[in-house]
């Protein structure tokens, strides 16, 4: 064993999720610096440390010592306190900031901020609010580390420390103790294995009833994250077996223990409504249980309920709409045009260029003319824009429109204050996940005409359920699907082949010399995808089309992970198309000032949801406060929030839905397989409004041209919306689930 003492120089790398870091240490025997790896705590440049080790042979990289033990030691040097104090760890102290304070207090500073910390006011540009900033940020930075060096010794990753410190406070380390499992539940990235981890190291043993209990809840969000509102019993207990490892009949036990304690719903299901042994279970998170079975009771009340708004001589007003805007309707915009006048509850569906714009515009025409209360709303930012472009009229998203509260953590807009509205449409209704559609019924007056506007045959929601498909599917509200595409839609190739792909015929391929919006750039190796996918956003599509690469062209990927995710995608492409030198390293990623990014979950105190994509615009390393600009809105977040934020110049196609760029770029490659559905390629290439670019394999698109509803969703809506309705389900013109009428 080794025993070394120096400062860190630079952190090369670190990783969030095991808190494996490289490092550059600068030792004073030695000359060069010396590469340390292993596991430690939040690891700053500046920072002086005893490290104990063995040193190892790493085949490219040389000499290095890995890190078995190691102890943070003050600083000693001028140097090295100015590159602690300014490594953005302690709030009102940037590089500026330190440089100052290390100019007048020398070695002694730290001693000063520990100490005596009121003599920082005798440095340029600090004051008693300052003072105060610091003094406070020191403290928490001093219990933070306690805190971060317990759970460093019992596996958990050191990102997640200061959130776990600032949702427990004091008590934290008592928290863990006694329940680690708490933290799967109650913060934001730390899931159910980390939680299992320090829960093996405190001694909980494998058959423990609350580890079977978090086990049970992390599968089933697990499940929820892929799509599920529910799942089988039997199949349920073989994963939380395999992922738990215990005896079968241990599962049944913490099954029925959640069940009595009212944390899940079984539900059993009759074989003469689905295709299933008799006596299967399925299984829900209670919420997803309430929430699917109040969207089916409110539907069918909304259905019933008299219309508040006058009726109207459907016949006249179509008439009268025609000869304002001088459009000649098809047969099947008509339809639609004169059911959302009829009607309580209704669905237009359809693929690009077959006119849905045209039937909201002219159903907006004769509302207005007949005085009625209209709201429109999307379930993004984007698409609420495009829908307000598109019709002129103000539309907001779902959860702008519900007006979420922080203060009662819900939404203002429900069923005892609900909207004022006569009529209601909603665009891109098929990324209504289950949750989403519990509280927009909630918030909808039972004399409101609902009105579902979206195109089925994209992806579903990236939420837990399939709501606009099982609604559709069971026949119980009137449907409308448009399938003519117009003259003027004709002309594009995008259009084109998103309704060949749609009917599984393989799109048109336009030359790669020649001027068009579709083209295909045949490449086997992922590497020459990336390669090639990195030329076309930097150089040969802004020389051909003059897009801009940052703001105009969007990569679109059905991965995370590999050559060709999105993981990787980001890297390569922010070396290339972002320059700027001032970042902020957190984990394995560097965030820099010009970074296009995107929101992952839903942050209803800042305005920004899941999906939402905006551009870095400032790094505040004296409040620790990175500001983003979401569509000449800027956000400011804290350096700890940002595992809520990632790099987006390559985002995942279900990302993607509710958004339409300029120009995107798609790789598919056969390493893709287990994702490749025709839904998916149909999703990404509809994202595209000029320019569509897929480059890969022919072989790959062909795969997922022919494949199906290959990833089934389990719900139970369709159902339970046949089983209660009251009134006879009408013959639908089409059946969504016929391969020959996709």
């Amino acid at each position: 064993m080794v025993v070394l003492k120096g400062h860190i120089e630079r952190v090369t790398f670190s990783s969030e999720e095991t808190a494996f870091c490289v490092c550059r240490i600068k030792v004073k025997e030695e000359k060069n610096l010396v590469t340390i790896v292993g596991n430690m705590v939040n690891p700053v440049p500046g920072e002086f440390v005893e490290l104990e080790g063995k040193w190892i042979s790493h085949p490219k990289f040389g000499n290095q010592l890995q890190v078995t033990r190691y102890k943070t030691l003050v600083p000693a040097t001028q140097a090295g306190i100015q590159k602690y104090l300014g490594s953005g760890m302690i709030k009102g102290i940037g590089p500026v900031m330190a440089k100052r304070i290390v100019q007048k207090f020398g070695v002694h500073s730290l001693d000063i901020i520990e100490k005596n910390i009121q003599q920082l006011a005798q440095v340029e540009g600090i004051g008693t609010k300052r003072v105060e900033m610091i003094r406070q940020a020191w403290e928490e930075q001093k219990e933070v580390r306690t805190v971060m060096l317990f759970l460093q010794s019992h596996g958990v990753s050191p990102a997640y420390a200061a959130k776990i410190f600032k949702t427990y406070g004091q008590d934290a380390i008592g928290i863990v103790k006694e329940n680690p499992y708490r933290l799967a539940r109650d913060i934001f990235g730390i899931g159910f294995l980390t939680a299992d981890n320090i829960a093996h190291n405190l001694g909980i043993q494998k058959n423990a009833p609350q580890r079977i209990e978090a086990g049970l809840e992390y599968v089933l969000n697990q499940l929820a994250d892929e799509g599920h509102v529910c799942y089988p019993y039997l199949e349920l207990c073989q994963k939380i077996q395999q992922m738990l490892e215990v005896e079968q009949d241990l599962v049944f036990k913490g099954i029925a223990d959640s069940f009595s304690a009212d944390r899940i719903v079984i539900e059993d299901i009759h074989p003469d409504m689905d295709e299933v042994q008799e006596n299967q279970k399925l299984v829900f998170l209670k919420q997803f249980h309430i929430c699917e079975t109040r969207i089916t009771r409110r539907l069918e009340n909304l259905k019933k309920a008299p219309k508040t708004l006058r009726k109207i001589d459907v016949d006249r007003a179509v008439a009268w709409v025609k000869d304002q805007i001088h459009i000649q309707f098809a047969a099947r915009q008509e339809e639609a045009v004169k059911r959302s006048l009829d009607q309580k509850v209704m669905i237009i569906t359809g693929g690009p260029g077959t006119g849905k714009t045209t039937i909201i515009n002219a159903i907006l025409k004769i509302l207005k003319k007949a005085g009625a209360r209209i709201l429109l709303a999307a379930p993004t930012g984007r698409a609420a824009k495009r829908m307000s472009e598109a019709t002129r009229e103000k539309a907001r998203t779902i959860h702008r429109m519900l007006d979420y509260s922080m203060q009662i953590f819900g939404f203002k807009k429900n069923d005892t204050n609900p909207l004022k509205c006569d009529v209601l449409i909603i665009d891109e209704a098929s990324m209504i996940d289950t949750v989403l559609m519990h509280h927009l019924l909630k918030a909808v007056p039972a004399g409101a005409t609902l009105i579902l506007v979206g195109d089925v045959h994209q992806l579903p929601s990236v939420g837990p359920g399939n709501v606009l498909n099982d609604i559709i599917s069971s026949q119980c509200f009137h449907v409308v699907k448009l399938e003519t595409i117009f003259r003027q839609a004709q002309k594009s190739l995008i259009v084109v082949n998103a309704h060949r792909i749609n009917k599984g015929e393989f799109p048109i391929l336009a030359k790669e010399d020649s001027k068009a919006n579709f083209y295909f750039i045949q490449k086997e190796d992922p590497e020459d995808i990336l390669n090639t996918i990195k030329d076309l956003v930097k150089d040969r599509i802004p020389k051909k089309f003059g897009f801009h690469p940052l703001n105009d062209i969007q990569v679109l990927t059905p991965m995370h992970r590999g050559v060709i995710g999105a993981g990787n995608l980001n890297i390569q492409l922010q070396a290339i198309l972002n320059d700027s030198s001032q970042g902020l390293v957190r984990g394995n990623r560097e965030f820099k000032i010009h970074d296009k990014v995107m929101q992952i979950k839903n942050n209803y105190d800042k305005h920004t949801y899941n999906g939402d994509i905006g551009i870095i615009d400032h790094i505040d390393f004296i409040n620790q406060k990175i500001i983003i600009d979401f569509d000449d809105r800027k956000i400011d977040y804290d350096f700890s929030s940002m595992d809520e934020i990632v790099h987006a110049y390559a985002v995942s196609i279900h990302k993607s839905q509710g958004s339409e760029y300029p120009a995107v770029v798609i790789p598919i490659a056969v390493q893709h397989y287990m994702l490749l559905q025709r839904n998916l390629i149909y999703t990404a290439v509809t994202r595209g409004k000029k320019l569509v670019v897929l480059v890969g394999t022919k072989k790959a698109l062909g795969m997922a041209i022919s494949t199906v509803n290959a990833l089934k969703r389990h719900t139970r809506l369709k159902h339970r919306l046949i089983q209660s309705c009251s009134f006879e389900p009408r013959t639908p013109e089409y059946d969504l689930f016929r391969p020959d009428q996709q």
